[in-house]
């Protein structure tokens, strides 16, 4: 019995561990790796006589499954986190029961709150993981409808992405749903191919029913917590900011990426509060999120922007008013792989 527990026990700590680390290492997630971190050493026996007992217990070379040559492959990062919390919530299962033993030094009650955590955690990470293949870097291109003038919103966005966008947005405040569904339908499928993210502003409803990549939020919309509860869990969340205090409160409410503008003057919107280079350059110290700048950016500035701190660089009079969107579109991508 005791070797049993030994063996959960250390099964729990190697899969908790294992969460932790992508947390960690791969997620760059302080507050979900500590909570793991936590979890785990609450979950250690800290009784120096009980811990005898299953170190006098374990028989390793005697297990019969210590040894097996079967080998299970993983087929992402997504996949590890599965299995690992799988194996995980068994352990805290068995742990659970046989604490209910007379002769076992152990709370079954810690193992079943854990339990039930894990569950949590389990969403949590594997959303996050799901959402971190989904890289927003480089150029962010805005689809405006208000600046596309007499430009249709799919093929402008065919252009882009042949010119060298790296994510698209949709934002259309001033058509009807059924126009912007229709829309963000075909952008997505001209996305498709290419792999990069799209993004519908504003309007859950349809960035849902497009099968958007993600939805980007501002100050004034659906709380972020609000917009994580309904949405998928695949799904982005962007959410504009101007002030340290708005991006790390973003940060904490689950956002996957921030906006930070207006970096300098921009005709795209009528009142915007420009933040300015060394703005951008203190949230950029402030939170470990990938941020996307915005506002007054163009092939002359663009790679300036991503020195002071920017992951990507959203764009859209100076490339959805130009004649040649993909030229356009060009001309900046290649001012953002420049050294």
């Amino acid at each position: 019995m005791f070797r049993l527990i030994d063996a959960n026990l250390n099964r729990l700590s190697e899969g908790l561990r294992l969460l932790e680390d992508v947390a960690r290492f791969i997620l760059n997630d302080a507050t979900l790796s500590s909570r793991l971190k936590t979890l785990r050493h609450d979950l250690l026996v800290k009784t120096e006589s009980f811990q005898q007992t299953l170190l006098t217990a374990r028989d390793a070379e005697g297990d019969v499954t210590a040894f097996s040559k079967e080998t299970m492959l993983r087929s992402d990062v997504n996949d590890i986190v599965t299995a690992n919390a799988r194996r995980v919530t068994e352990s805290l299962r068995v742990l659970e029961e046989f604490s209910k033993l007379p002769d076992v030094n152990l709370d079954p009650a810690k193992f079943k709150r854990a339990r039930f955590e894990i569950y949590d955690i389990e969403r949590e990470l594997s959303g996050k993981v799901t959402r971190h293949g989904k890289r927003i870097a480089g150029l962010y291109v805005i689809i405006d409808r208000e600046a596309l003038g007499e430009k249709d919103e799919v093929e402008t966005c065919r252009q882009a992405i042949r010119g060298g966008a790296n994510v698209i947005q949709l934002r259309d405040k001033v058509g009807n749903k059924s126009q912007m569904l229709n829309s963000a339908r075909q952008i997505k499928e001209a996305c498709i191919p290419s792999g990069i993210p799209f993004i519908i502003n504003d309007h859950m409803d349809i960035a849902i029913a497009a099968g958007a990549d993600g939805l980007h939020l501002g100050q004034e919309d659906l709380p972020v917590p609000a917009a994580r509860r309904l949405l998928p869990i695949d799904k982005l969340i962007g959410c504009s900011t101007t002030t340290e205090q708005e991006a790390l409160q973003a940060e904490a409410d689950g956002a996957d990426y921030i906006a930070v503008g207006s970096i300098y003057p921009t005709q795209s919107k009528k009142s915007v509060t420009v933040v300015g280079l060394e703005r951008l350059r203190k949230i950029r110290d402030s939170v470990s999120l990938p941020i996307v700048a915005i506002g007054g950016i163009n092939a002359d500035n663009a790679r300036t922007v991503i020195d002071a701190g920017a992951d990507a660089v959203a764009v859209i009079s100076a490339i959805l008013a130009s004649d040649d969107v993909e030229r356009a579109t060009h001309k900046i991508a290649e001012r953002l792989e420049a050294r």
